[in-house]
C-alpha cells in the first residue's frame, strides 16, 4: 500500500540516480569525441584536419589506404597535387613530341645533305 501512495525519498533518489547516469553518459561522449578528434589525421601540406568524408575516403580509420592517390592530403591539396601531376605529364608528353620532331627533322636534313653536291661525284 505504501507503494501506491509513493515514497518521496525513493523518488528523489531515483531522480538523482537518473541525473547522475545522464551526466556520466554526457562525459563519456565528450571523452570519446576528444579521442576521435585526437586520432583525426591532418593534411601533410596545409595542416588542416581531415573532414569526416575525407577521413572515411582515405580509409584512415584503418591505416593509410593504398586506393587513394594522396591519402596524406586533404581534398583541396589533393586536387592541387593531381592537377600539378597532370600538367607535368602533359609537359613531359609535349617535350617528348618536340624531341621526336627534332630528331625527325635532323634525319631529313641528313638525307638532304647526302643528296647534295658530293652525291654527283659518287655515281
Amino acid at each position: 500500500m505504501t507503494e501506491a501512495i509513493g515514497n518521496p525519498r525513493r523518488d528523489a533518489y531515483l531522480a538523482r540516480r537518473r541525473q547522475a547516469a545522464r551526466e556520466e553518459q554526457r562525459r563519456r561522449k565528450e571523452r570519446e569525441a576528444a579521442v576521435r578528434e585526437a586520432r583525426r589525421p591532418v593534411c601533410a601540406d596545409c595542416g588542416r584536419k581531415f573532414t569526416d568524408d575525407r577521413w572515411e575516403a582515405t580509409g584512415s580509420h584503418h591505416g593509410w589506404s593504398s586506393g587513394q592517390s594522396h591519402p596524406h592530403l586533404c581534398e583541396d591539396c589533393q586536387d592541387r597535387a593531381v592537377t600539378v601531376e597532370q600538367l607535368a605529364e602533359a609537359d613531359e608528353r609535349e617535350r617528348q613530341e618536340q624531341e621526336r620532331l627534332r630528331e625527325q627533322a635532323e634525319e631529313e636534313a641528313s638525307v638532304q645533305k647526302a643528296g647534295g653536291w658530293r652525291s654527283r661525284f659518287c655515281i
